[in-house]
């Protein structure tokens, strides 16, 4: 059985710090009533590293540079400044830079509400 957390949810604003290859801006309960979230930045070339989303569903915000997303096997999903991707329960994926310059982005990461069914 999972502790639950008392979440005490209450509307805020973050500021994206510059400079940090990884920063944490929502950490889930009780800072919220369960959505974790993030700004990323990736060097060309580089991947953040194959995962699964589990039981949470994922929105990756690109704010600068060219990536793609790699979900499953799938043929990859092309991420530009001012894309949002949207990344399932259960999936495992992997993000890379695949331009010259910085990929940025800010992902939003959240817990299914209903069970899955299985396809």
């Amino acid at each position: 059985m999972l502790a639950m957390t008392k979440a005490d949810p209450r509307p805020r604003v973050l500021k994206l710090a510059s400079g940090k290859a990884y920063q944490r801006l929502l950490a889930g309960p009780p800072a919220t009533a369960g959505l974790r979230s993030g700004r990323v930045t990736l060097a060309p070339g580089q991947t953040v590293g194959r995962h699964t989303t589990g039981a949470h569903e994922e929105v990756l915000v690109v704010l600068r540079g060219r990536g793609a997303a790699e979900c499953d096997g799938r043929r990859p999903l092309s991420l530009s400044v001012r894309s949002v991707a949207y990344i399932p329960p259960m999936t495992e994926h992997d993000v890379r830079n695949t331009g010259k310059t910085g990929l940025e982005y800010v992902y939003l990461v959240a817990p299914i509400r209903t069970p899955l069914r299985v396809r």
